[in-house]
């Protein structure tokens, strides 16, 4: 009896040891796989660029509202080359100190395909948008100064494309500064359609996938 025990004792040890292996010949093969096709495709991040902005409203009233009016210009270009972007949904909106100051806008939903480009022309804006009274306060600094930050951000989901496989959605996160010369000394702004402020930015965004 006790020899039959460790005969199958024994059994399962080198069943385990099997399995064990099994699996970690398996991983490797995956993880080889995985830098295979990674070194194949060298996947980029979609490239972001905010190249102007042209202001048709933006107030700052009492006790602590902003009412804004602001199209921009956002470029946006997939660099890679065997890779294409399903840009799923894309919501912009702007921030002052981190705070956001108007609606979202959403932005058409596209196909970009390798080495493609796209241009958005989006209005963002906010009529009595409610903001903290510091960031009321120096919101007004800055403009009566004739310089405010803004952050433009576009949140959204992206899917990617190899072949015919397609990836599961992803979160798309993309931050676009902005320096807005309000009637500064370097004021940069060229008017248009009368009541209107146009400035050129060119400004890399941040994109996080």
């Amino acid at each position: 009896m006790s020899d039959k025990c460790t005969h199958h004792k024994e059994k399962r040890r080198k069943l385990l040891r099997r399995c064990c292996a099994g699996l970690l010949i398996f991983n490797f093969i995956l993880l080889v796989l995985i830098l295979l096709i990674w070194a194949i495709l060298q996947p980029k991040k979609p490239q972001f660029i905010i190249q102007d902005a042209t202001v048709y409203a933006f107030n700052v009233s009492a006790p602590n509202f902003i009412t804004s009016s602001i199209q921009v210009t956002i470029y946006s270009r997939n660099p890679n080359d065997k890779i294409g972007v399903y840009y799923d949904k894309l919501d912009i909106f702007a921030t002052y100190r981190s705070q956001q100051i108007t609606y979202y806008t959403a932005i058409p939903s596209v196909y970009q395909g390798h080495k493609d480009v796209n241009v958005w022309s989006p209005f963002v804006s906010g009529v009595n948008v409610p903001v903290a009274p510091y960031n009321g306060a120096s919101l007004s600094q800055d403009q009566a100064a004739g310089m405010v930050g803004l952050t433009f951000k576009i949140d959204g989901r992206v899917r990617f494309k190899v072949g015919t496989y397609i990836s599961r959605r992803y979160h798309l996160h993309v931050k676009c500064p902005a320096r807005i010369d309000f009637g500064g000394r370097s004021s940069s702004g060229v008017i248009v359609g009368g009541n209107a402020v146009k400035y050129q930015l060119t400004q890399g965004c941040r994109v996080t996938v």
